[in-house]
């Protein structure tokens, strides 16, 4: 089972799997762990990540990069419209309204949706941890900025469903990164100590983001987070991309922004031009040659230049670090340590300004790059059943406060509860209660559109359907369960209609629901604590009590309900029965069932595509090899193996081949390649067979000469009688003599023969014969003169053995070395003889 964790950059992503060593973070084809979130498209086929990376320039209007961001957005919002100006790739509306991106794609122009390019990129994510892994990846945890709303994290969901991936938990960034820092300390504090509070700053390509965590041993508790997605990496590269498009207005007369091209090379070299001035204060120059019309530009840049110019970006820095402060209420000696990450994290005027907003030194125990991955992947490892991981609960926060609103019955107008404050804990559930005759509707808002980095405060609406009024006309109670759940996404996850039925005997003092006393205790609190917050919704029996339930998040398990229903006069007692509703969800933004299923189709052909077309090139770079490989080898290694005439007419083959390769088969089918190739070797393979059997033949010989030698020293020594092979019988080594004596004859014969054959022609003898006749000698003679010798009874011996041997009235034993288990130290040393071993003896 796999276990991998995927950090989805603005820019980059990196992949870290969990195997028995630990975390790993994994590298790609081209050895690089950061893989471009990049995909370029082309008359044939997809490029994803670095291949693509290295097209941004050479097809610029059909390579996509930084569409993170477009993630669950309409394509009229404010931030696509403004967006649009500084990309080189076209931007385009779908049939439902989300933002698309427009491409020329096998020739035709299409339109996918931000969800099919994410999901192309997690693809080839996919296909990174499948190699290294050497199996499949199905399950995974996937990173998002915390800021992200409900429908920017459906649509990632919907991305992960589409490359075929099981994503078992969207993790914020800074959660993912809290757990890389967290989970390997050992000196936290005990659950009943006060907690280690460590502040988290990430500054990526193109946001900004900070929380505050609370660790104690094995808990790791979010309590606040603050952001801001407009300053990242990306806004500096803008400043200088802006700095030089004036500069080089003025000195050469170029307008950069009218050429996609040139502005995509000037973005790339500003970007270089920021990372060297992290490291560099002095002046440092800018060259490009052919920026544009031919022209060479240059210019030079330092560090104090830059840091004036990005002023007010730079100012921007200190308001979220002041906002998770206010939030949590904390003081700045209460902060253990401030853990800074993210590639603009290096970038030295904002370490300074985070430093001394906190008054100590930055600490950068984590890897600024790679933390989010290797958090996503030990998030993945506790959440898989194939791991065992040391237990860590993780405890995220709800960003933005959420509310609900409906029609209420009473008022005849919209009522509305805050469900979910700012940083409430997640995932976390609660029960509402209502009470309504008829079907009705939930809508669910973000409250404070203001802090929204998003122009739609809408999540969505939830019918709740099949209510219907009680046998006696009154209004029906309806718990409906709403939650934010593991990947921080709101839903209204369900609703359940409680049905009286018949009375019973008697007349009680009770709840409708009998509750136990535990329950009712609970209800008391809950009504005080109403009642002092003025809870002005208890004055209509129509209008919502609100019931909270706690879910998975208390460690003991137990859940927490509350419910502000008034106490009741006498009632007769009741039965009731929970009835399950149907739920109609209509969310925000939320891509449909058949387009999702087409999305994950269109991605299995584009994917099948792009494996023919890698197939194809294969087959054709494989001829182009053969061809530049025998060239050299013709006036080469193989010159020696081939005759003049031969070789002019195999030259010219080859020649032909490699300018075919650039005309007419530059663009040709797979199966084109193969007869190709298959022609060419027919010319070349038996030049190759005769240099491969001129070096393999000496070995062969040696190997049948070894073995001749071996079995003739063996009938010499039966010739002398030796004792070694008297027992052999005489007939048969007269049989290996012969034997031996016709392989001698033959293989003097055949080298002879070899000898005066030019090598240019083809071999008297091949290697494949030498070997066969070596494999025959051996099956033949080995049987006769490996025979054993038989055991004898010498009397001497069996005298030593009377006394050293088997005691306690065995007979007929017969005696074998001691194994090392059953030996003994005092044992005495068994009685010597030539083979080591006790001969057979009979003991009276």
């Amino acid at each position: 089972m796999s276990v991998v964790g995927f950090d989805v950059g603005f820019q980059s992503c990196y992949v870290a799997v969990a195997r028995a060593g630990g975390i790993e973070t994994i590298a790609n084809e081209y050895s690089d762990r950061s893989t471009p979130a990049c995909v370029s498209f082309g008359p044939r086929n997809r490029s994803i990540g670095a291949a693509a990376k290295s097209q941004v320039v050479t097809n610029c209007k059909n390579t996509v990069q930084g569409f993170k961001r477009f993630h669950g957005r309409a394509y009229t919002d404010p931030y696509i419209q403004s967006s649009k100006s500084s990309l080189v790739y076209d931007l385009a509306q779908m049939p439902t309204g989300t933002t698309g991106i427009k491409v020329m794609y096998m020739e035709e122009e299409k339109i996918f949706s931000i969800e099919q390019v994410t999901a192309m990129l997690l693809t080839k994510l996919k296909e990174t941890a499948e190699g290294a892994l050497k199996k499949p990846v199905a399950d995974c945890v996937i990173s998002v900025p915390c800021f992200f709303t409900d429908a920017e994290r459906r649509s990632v969901i919907d991305a992960a469903q589409i490359a075929g991936l099981n994503c078992l938990r969207l993790m914020n960034e800074t959660t993912a990164v809290a757990l890389a820092y967290g989970i390997y300390k050992q000196d936290l504090p005990a659950p009943e100590e006060k907690p280690r509070t460590v502040v988290f700053v990430d500054i990526g390509h193109s946001g900004y983001q900070v929380s505050v965590c609370a660790f104690n041993k094995g808990k790791l508790k979010v309590l606040a987070t603050a952001f801001d997605p407009e300053l990242g990496g990306k806004d500096f590269d803008e400043m200088l991309v802006n700095h030089f498009c004036e500069e080089f207005q003025k000195k050469y007369k170029l307008d950069v922004k009218s050429k996609p091209r040139a502005l995509v090379r000037l973005y790339q070299e500003c970007e270089k031009l920021k990372k060297l001035m992290s490291a560099n204060s002095s002046d440092l120059p800018l060259n490009i040659e052919c920026f544009m019309n031919d022209i060479d530009v240059s210019s030079k840049f330092n560090r104090g230049a830059f840091e004036e110019m990005c002023a007010g970006i730079l100012a921007k820095v200190e308001a979220p670090l002041r906002s998770v402060m206010e939030q949590t209420k904390l003081k700045k000696e209460d902060i253990y340590a401030v853990e800074i990450v993210g590639g603009a994290s290096r970038i030295p005027a904002i370490k300074e300004r985070v430093s001394k907003f906190f008054g100590k030194e930055l600490s950068t125990t984590l890897n600024a790059d790679e933390a989010v991955a290797r958090g996503c992947a030990l998030q993945c490892a506790i959440l898989s059943p194939a791991f065992k991981v040391r237990e860590f609960s993780i405890t995220d926060v709800v960003p933005y406060p959420i509310s609900l609103k409906w029609n209420s019955a009473a008022e005849e107008g919209l009522s509305d509860c805050e469900v979910f404050p700012k940083n409430h804990a997640a995932p976390f559930s609660k029960v509402l209660t209502f009470y309504r005759k008829e079907p009705f509707s939930l809508e669910a808002y973000y409250n404070t559109p203001k802090e929204l980095p998003y122009p739609d405060p809408t999540i969505g609406q939830f019918m709740i359907q099949k209510v219907v009024p009680q046998a006696s006309g009154e209004s029906s109670k309806v718990k409906v369960k709403v939650r934010v759940n593991i990947h921080g996404v709101f839903s209204v996850s369900s609703a359940s209609l409680v049905e009286v039925q018949k009375s019973a005997e008697g007349e009680e003092p009770m709840e409708t629901d009998t509750p136990t006393k535990d329950e009712e205790n609970k209800m008391q609190v809950d009504q005080e604590e109403q009642k002092a917050q003025g809870d002005s919704q208890k004055e209509n029996e129509d209008k919502k009590s609100e019931t909270e339930e706690m879910e998975t998040t208390t460690e003991d398990g137990k859940q927490e309900k509350k419910t502000d229903q008034p106490p009741q006069a006498k009632k007769p007692k009741v039965k009731t029965k929970t009835v399950d509703l149907p739920i109609e969800n209509s969310l925000h933004w939320q891509l449909a069932n058949d387009m999702l299923n087409l999305f994950v189709e269109n991605e299995g052909k584009m994917i099948m595509q792009d494996k023919l077309e890698k197939e194809r090139n294969d087959a054709k770079n494989c001829v182009e090899e053969y061809v530049y490989e025998m060239r050299d080898k013709l006036h080469g290694v193989l010159e020696k193996f081939v005759n003049e005439a031969d070789r002019d007419t195999f030259s010219l083959k080859l020649e032909d081949t490699e300018n075919w390769l650039y005309e007419d088969g530059e663009d040709q089918q797979k199966q084109v390649y193969i007869d190709k190739l298959a022609e060419l070797k027919k010319l070349g393979q038996p030049i190759q067979d005769r240099y491969m059997e001129a070096e393999e033949r000496p070995k062969a010989f040696e190997e049948l000469g070894k073995q001749i030698q071996q079995y003739m020293k063996i009938v010499e020594a039966f010739k002398t009688k030796e004792e070694q092979y008297d027992h052999l019988d005489e007939a048969e080594v007269t049989k290996v003599d012969k034997m031996v004596n016709d392989a001698m004859i033959w293989m003097n014969s055949k080298m002879n023969q070899q000898s005066k054959q030019d090598l240019a022609l083809d071999p008297t003898v091949k290697v494949t014969e030498i070997r066969s006749k070596t494999k025959e000698l051996y099956s033949a003679c080995n049987p006769i003169v490996s025979k054993p010798k038989p055991k004898v009874e010498p009397p001497k011996e069996e005298k030593a053995a009377e006394q050293n041997g088997p005691v306690n009235g065995q007979e007929n034993t017969e005696a074998q070395p001691a194994s090392p288990e059953k030996g003994t130290a005092g044992s005495q040393p068994a009685p010597e003889s030539t083979d080591n071993k006790l001969p057979e003896m009979d003991i009276d």
